[in-house]
């Protein structure tokens, strides 16, 4: 059977030191990228961890110090990885609780970018474990009737894991499955976001499980004293507690993801304490052709405008050219007013 796949679909399996995630470093890694078209690339590397490989790890898995020494630090193949998955969407075997949060430690630490929203997450696990209740090793031989041949190496467990996706798509096809609030659907499809829905029922904020989605699409926390609580009120109400876990030995994923809730809550409370705009005042309307000739109202700061001396006869300006303009001689003494002067003054003024 082939799966249906609208881009790239990279099964990956990690072999650590431990499985403590902010502690614990990679070992071996190794990549299977499934095309669309069914082809497929591989591409696995040892890593020199740059600590001691614990002898109860190194019993499981069987890579030990002697074996790692000369291999490359992550640091210095961290971009070659992330280039090789590019935007291809990510399956695993309990990835999503442990490869995925452990492979984006690593990347951290190497400054390396490696983008995690918009990919989608099927963890074969969760649907075998939902579905059978089972381990790898059972699941590999309960659906695809084999067994693991070097187990616990990287590429033979990535292998087992893509398998058996192939297998659970074909066995539970049209399968009905009921949740723990008695609805029922039919969940594993040929469909990778539909895979990546029921593979990731818990909804993590981190993958590690520390924070997780409510049912309103809250953040909430999902451990400790604050469990169940928005991530958003405890920060209202108990601020040093980003403090204590962005110090603590919390994965760097997890950190991230709760700066980005404490940068977006941040500028929220900011938001909020900002002024409200002042509305401007309406203004009157501007007159109609109906009311054009209504009185006019004096506007509340009329324009002064310069005084202007009016024309007028005596002017200078309306003086004929032959004519001069009286002018009273400087420092000439005032004339007594006589007989003569009235009887000039009558005859002018005198009605017709």
């Amino acid at each position: 059977m082939k799966l249906n796949l609208k881009r790239p679909l990279a099964f990956f399996d990690l072999e650590t030191t431990g499985t403590n995630i902010g502690v614990d470093r990679i070992v071996e890694i190794s990549v299977i990228k499934l095309h669309p078209d069914g082809s497929e690339e591989v591409r696995t590397f040892r890593v020199n961890p740059g600590m001691p490989i614990p002898l109860e790890s190194s019993l499981v898995h069987g890579i030990y110090d002697e074996d790692i020494k000369n291999e490359p630090a992550f640091r210095e193949i961290a971009r070659l990885i992330a280039d090789f998955i590019d935007v291809s969407d990510l399956a695993g075997y309990n990835s999503n609780k442990f490869d995925i949060p452990m492979l984006m430690e690593e990347f951290l630490r190497a400054d390396v970018l490696f983008d995690l929203d918009n990919r989608h997450f099927v963890d074969v696990q969760n649907i075998f474990h939902q579905m059978e209740q089972r381990t790898l090793k059972a699941a590999y031989q309960f659906y695809c009737d084999k067994q693991i041949l070097n187990a616990h190496s990287a590429e033979a467990d990535t292998r087992a894991t893509m398998e058996v996706l192939i297998a659970q798509v074909a066995r539970y096809e049209n399968a009905e499955w009921e949740d723990k609030k008695g609805n029922k659907s039919i969940p594993v499809v040929n469909d990778v976001e539909a895979l990546h829905n029921f593979t990731n029922l818990s909804r993590p904020v981190d993958f590690a499980g520390r924070m997780v989605y409510n049912e309103a699409g809250e953040e909430t926390f999902n451990f400790g004293k604050h469990k169940g609580k928005a991530v958003e009120d405890v920060l209202k109400i108990e601020p040093s507690y980003y403090s204590w876990m962005m110090q603590g030995d919390f994965p760097l994923y997890t950190k991230r993801k709760l700066e980005e809730i404490h940068n977006r809550w941040t500028a929220k409370r900011i938001a909020e304490r900002q002024p409200k705009p002042v509305q401007p005042k309406p203004q009157a309307p501007a007159p109609t052709p109906a009311n054009t000739n209504a009185e006019a109202k004096p506007t509340e700061n009329p324009v002064k405008k310069d005084f202007q001396k009016p024309n007028h006869p005596r002017n200078n300006e309306n003086i004929r050219p032959d004519q001069k303009p009286f002018k009273k001689p400087d420092n000439e003494p005032a004339k007594p007013v006589n007989d003569d002067m009235l009887k000039m003054l009558a005859d002018k003024f005198k009605k017709g």
